[in-house]
């Protein structure tokens, strides 16, 4: 019996309005200078502040983790969300929340910004390259055999 490598289970795809899809990404960013100022709850505050966010613009954190000096999220998302804007308004409202409730952070950053200017996103899929490759190639034979 051939395994059937590209059946999609359907609570791994979302649906929209006249789409389906299923997009992750792995966002990472540091605090500026790579100081580690989100120790001592101020990582804990992050984590929930980062769910409003979530909540508020509707994407899903599939999983987080607050390190001393970096972010670390895997986020589900829309396809309607550019990346970059994104992590503009999560950095953004972050920071601004951080400084609001903790002003104390300007000082250990020497009175500048929270984060580090850049990113890292990645995509994730949980369907390897390979198999997507074979599926696309495959589409042809697939499609004579229904003939």
């Amino acid at each position: 019996m051939e395994k059937d490598i590209f059946t999609i289970r359907e609570n791994t795809l979302l649906y929209g309005r006249g789409y389906v899809y299923s997009l992750q990404y792995h966002l990472v960013w540091c605090t500026k200078y790579r100081k580690k100022v989100l120790t001592d709850g101020l990582d804990t505050e992050c984590r929930e502040m980062l769910q409003k966010l979530a909540e508020e613009y509707r994407f899903q954190i599939l999983t987080m983790e607050v390190m001393p000096d970096h972010i670390h999220l895997l986020v589900d998302c829309k396809p309607q969300f550019f990346i970059s804007d994104m992590i503009k308004i999560m950095k953004g409202n972050l920071a601004r929340q951080m400084f609001l409730v903790h002003p104390e952070l300007k000082q250990k950053l020497w009175g500048g910004h929270l984060w580090n200017p850049s990113y890292c996103a990645v995509t994730v899929s949980a369907r390897s390259r390979e198999q997507v490759l074979a599926y696309i190639e495959g589409q042809k034979e697939k499609e004579k055999r229904r003939n």
